[in-house]
């Protein structure tokens, strides 16, 4: 049983009433990955975090004093809050297909991915609803849903098991390509199982997709949206996928420009939800994202991002063949940004490995946040994208060292 958080008056000694009792359930894993950064001498391998260095300091420098100079209202002013026209348009046209017709009003922006996980809590998620998707699940789409207190349903796309209706799922959360935390990339018969089910049954999927474009070894599968649209095609898209992109991955994470793309009618119930969060999402970053679409820039950035993620995953893969094979079994994903790691050992609590790798310097993402229900603790999720490969290797040393400190306290 968990404890409320209590509101203490600091001008006397009466107690408030209680926090929401969602915030006694949350944790404090995100918070921890961005603050680690600061630490000295502490190696985070833990957040899904980009490479600093593959950021275009000096393109965006020009584009951000270009558009305010350019559009100083958008810029500096109030915006829609659905986004702005020129912005939407460009990703309608970026991920429309011959069978895929999209449009403006297809299109929400929002600020970064969180936010268009909150609002599909908001638009989809009854309090106490049914949430069905892939476990282990992103954290952050966890605590994004944690104020509707949602119960989890698990489903298994590659073995088939997609019985939408007897789940009695509100929505279906899936990230198909390199998922968070597994890496996992769902296979074609997999995807086109799960998009036939949603059609037949009605249920929304919502297709989280921040890591569709570094895929480094394999030819990028079709989206679930584009599946989708295979199926019914039209003048505009109106199926059951809402597909949920970012820049975050492929330009900047600082600039919180994310969108979703679906059926007209979930996009405006989308943007009275984010009406009521905010008025309207960041107009000068957004205008710096359009430019950067419309002079390139992503473009130009993909192939450096793909070189050195590749070599980061593979010195990553190859640190873990070194120091931590004893312990655990993993396999090396073909896009993403992680590697996730299954204990041999299965009642090891990797919450203990987290404890024991900060004594060593090194953070690393325990299982237990990434399971709905909180009981697989076998896993660790590794992230390659942030650090060189020596400190790689020396993250990986270090928890190698964590293991086996660990070890000799049991013994």
């Amino acid at each position: 049983m968990t404890t409320p958080y209590l509101a203490r008056n600091v001008e006397s000694d009466a107690v408030r009433p209680a926090f929401a009792n969602w915030l006694s359930s949350t944790n404090d894993l995100t918070s921890r990955f961005v603050a680690a950064e600061r630490v000295p001498g502490l190696i985070n391998i833990a957040g899904g975090l980009p490479a600093p260095e593959t950021f275009p300091v000096e393109e965006l420098a020009a584009l951000s004093q270009a558009v305010v100079r350019e559009f100083p209202r958008d810029s500096l002013g109030y915006g829609p809050t659905d986004g702005l026209v020129e912005l939407r348009d460009a990703i309608a046209s970026r991920f429309s297909t011959q069978s895929l017709r999209l449009d403006r009003s297809n299109v929400l922006i929002t600020a970064g991915g969180t936010q268009a996980l909150d609002l599909i809590g908001k638009v989809l998620l009854e309090a106490g609803g049914v949430v069905a998707g892939e476990f282990p699940m992103y954290a952050g789409a966890l605590d994004a849903w944690r104020p509707r207190q949602p119960r989890y349903h698990c489903l298994r796309a590659e073995a088939g098991d997609l019985d939408l209706s007897s789940a009695k799922a509100q929505f279906v959360y899936a990230v198909p390509n390199f998922s968070n935390p597994t890496g996992k990339l769902v296979g074609l018969a997999a995807r086109r199982a799960l998009v036939d089910a949603a059609h037949r049954t009605g249920v929304w999927i919502v297709e989280d997709d921040p890591y569709g474009s570094l895929y480094y070894d394999e030819t990028p599968l079709p989206r679930l949206i584009e599946l989708s649209a295979d199926l019914a095609p039209g003048e505009a898209y109106r199926g059951p996928v809402v597909y949920l992109g970012t820049f975050s991955k492929e330009l900047v994470p600082g600039l919180r420009v994310a969108w979703a793309i679906g059926s007209p009618d979930i996009i405006q119930a989308l943007t009275t939800a984010k009406q009521s969060a905010a008025l309207c999402s960041n107009g000068m970053a957004q205008r710096i994202a359009l430019a950067a679409m419309r002079g390139g820039l992503t473009e130009r950035m993909r192939p450096k991002l793909l070189g050195l993620y590749r070599e980061r995953r593979d010195a990553l893969a190859a640190a873990m063949d070194e120091h931590l094979s004893d312990w655990f079994e993993w396999d090396v994903p073909v896009g993403g940004m992680f590697i996730w790691a299954t204990a041999r050992d299965r009642s090891l609590d990797t919450d203990a490995v987290v404890s024991a790798g900060l004594k060593t310097g090194v953070l690393v993402a325990p299982g237990r946040v990434f399971d709905p229900q909180g009981e697989d603790r076998s896993g660790l999720r590794l992230n390659f994208t942030l650090n060189p490969p020596d400190r790689l290797d020396e993250a990986v040393r270090r928890l190698g060292a964590a293991m086996r400190l660990l070890y000799e306290q049991v013994a």
